[in-house]
């Protein structure tokens, strides 16, 4: 989203805010008189803290930067919940003056104590339900030769300015307890900034400590690039959005083995094909091979596996010759009402699915991009048992 539509966006829904707390207040019988009195005393403290997501947007690289990133999201959060249910409230307080032909004076301060709260107690509650880690498990049978195996899947970590060391350490510990035969990591590893992420090298020694028979498959994703964000949205062309030599060697260092556009025989019999992300390459475009020439060249007598990281052109695949698709992107709408909305623009939202006899299956993710907050959804990693029709060899 270009700057020029983001902030006045922001910068209007901000504004409608506080004009909703001033109506408020102005007509709450307990705080009418004063109202004028008090109004610095909340509108100052409302205006510096949101200006912090537009500060960690535009200013250059610096702690002083990545600080007011990490308030900024964190108000997001609390901004979202309290506006959408200061002004549901006050609809409804509308309403009922229209319908009865009385005013409601005393609603309002009830209005603004409710909407206060819901947006406080909800941000909070979606803070410390993010870093809660679900394990989700899968029996997905391909009928093609081969052995059976534990796969586990994860996507989206958005390691950023409000990650958690200890999740990613969590996580890790999660996946080897499967003691998984392979591990695959479906895109966005970080959240559009290497430099954001506090100590790195602790994560990447964290990730490397995954355990997997045959090995750590990834891709990347459309936030795997360097640019920066607004609220989680893109402020700079897709022209300017390029993959770091840091960011690729924190995947080395990770022990991470990327995929871009290529094709690996996992074990003898599975092909895994990775695919470069359809919204950012890394490279400024977003080129990439189209699915039937990615898939040209494999043996449709053994299972074809595709990691890619946004849940797209299912069709196009099944036709190329895929069997399953894993993917995430999604974050499964990471906070309510997102969890109703994702579905409507996706063929597969969430979780498993059969689309055009493609088996597919959907991530919600570990992290969090935007507002560091889980409502309605869960930090997830997926378990997959996948079975073969026939041993491979016999």
């Amino acid at each position: 989203m270009h700057p020029a539509i983001a902030v006045p966006i922001y910068a209007g829904l901000t504004i409608i805010n506080g004009a909703m707390t001033e109506f408020c207040i102005r007509h709450w019988p307990f705080t009418a008189n004063a109202a004028r009195k008090i109004r610095p005393f909340w509108l100052i403290p409302h205006l510096l803290i949101s200006l912090a997501p537009v500060a960690g947007t535009f200013l250059e690289n610096s702690h002083m930067r990545f600080a007011l990133m990490g308030v900024g999201n964190i108000y997001l959060g609390y901004f979202l919940y309290y506006g959408v249910t200061l002004a549901l409230l006050m609809l409804f307080a509308g309403l009922a003056t229209l319908i009865t032909s009385r005013r409601f004076s005393s609603l309002y301060g009830i209005i603004l104590c409710l909407s206060l709260i819901c947006g406080f107690t909800t941000a909070t509650y979606g803070m410390f339900h993010a870093q809660e880690i679900q394990v989700r498990r899968y029996d997905i049978a391909v009928d093609k030769p081969g052995k059976d195996m534990t796969v586990v899947f994860v996507a989206d970590l958005h390691l950023s300015v409000n990650s958690e060391l200890s999740t990613t350490v969590k996580m890790v510990d999660l996946i080897n307890r499967e003691n998984p035969d392979l591990v695959l990591v479906g895109g966005d590893i970080f959240t559009s900034s290497y430099e954001a992420l506090f100590d790195p090298q602790y994560y990447s020694s964290a990730l490397s400590n995954i355990r997997s028979r045959l090995g750590v498959y990834g891709v990347y994703g459309n936030h795997d690039v360097d640019e920066p964000l607004l609220g989680g949205f893109p402020m700079a062309p897709l022209s300017e959005a390029f993959r770091t030599p840091r960011m690729e060697q924190f995947m080395k260092d990770s022990g991470f083995t990327m995929l871009s556009d290529e094709t690996v025989l996992i074990d003898g019999f599975l092909q895994l094909i990775g695919r470069v992300d359809g919204e950012k390459a890394g490279d400024g475009t977003n080129n990439r091979m189209s699915a039937a020439e990615l898939l040209k060249g494999i043996d449709r007598a053994k299972p074809v596996l595709v990691l890619e990281h946004e849940p797209r052109e299912y069709h196009e695949l099944k036709e190329a010759g895929a069997d399953m698709v894993l993917s995430g992107h999604t974050h499964n709408g990471q906070f309510f009402p997102g969890n109703l909305i994702v579905p409507l623009f996706n063929e597969n939202g969430w979780g498993y699915k059969v689309v055009d006899g493609l088996q597919t299956l959907v991530t919600a993710g570990i992290g969090y991009y935007g507002p560091p907050i889980r409502v309605g959804t869960d930090s997830e990693i997926s378990v997959i048992r996948l079975t073969f029709q026939q041993e491979s060899g016999t």
